[in-house]
């Protein structure tokens, strides 16, 4: 069970995870090694999965977002163990979702240009093959962020 403190710990650190151990513990009001403690803890518990770095993706050349939104006849496990292996060997390919409605998957692909999805769709089609495939380019990004709430953790 996590109480409010580690909530904020939680917190912090998905804000920056690079934040000092004494900052951290200043922060939530615990000694340097209660804080170390619990922090060790949310690891070995699954609550805190990974710490990564976030990439300025202008400064890493690829600023466009796609996504493609796709249809397939296909259901197998097969097809779909497939369509994993593809998506995954694709670095442009950052997030991929299965989706209940008109179709079946959307993945969000970021390019260096709009131009370059042509290259990641032909990746894609050469290998597995899809029914349909509609790509929409987002024009701004009005939030962003790997963060989850913290209010409804178990």
């Amino acid at each position: 069970m996590l109480d409010e403190r580690d909530k904020k710990i939680l917190t912090l650190l998905q804000d920056d995870a690079s934040l000092q151990i004494g900052a951290l513990a200043e922060r939530v009001h615990l000694s340097v090694s209660a804080c170390s403690r619990r922090i060790q803890r949310l690891e070995e518990t699954g609550y805190i999965a990974r710490r990564i770095v976030v990439l300025d993706r202008e400064k890493m050349g690829v600023p466009t977002t796609v996504f493609a939104l796709v249809k397939t006849t296909h259901h197998a496990d097969d097809w779909i163990d497939l369509f994993r292996k593809v998506i995954a060997d694709i670095p442009e390919i950052v997030e991929a979702h299965r989706l209940t409605g008109n179709y079946d998957y959307i993945l969000k692909v970021v390019l260096p240009r709009v131009e370059h999805y042509d290259t990641i769709y032909k990746q894609i089609v050469r290998k597995v093959e899809l029914f349909d495939v509609s790509a929409s380019i987002s024009m701004e990004i009005l939030k962003s962020g790997a963060g989850v709430p913290v209010d409804y953790a178990r």
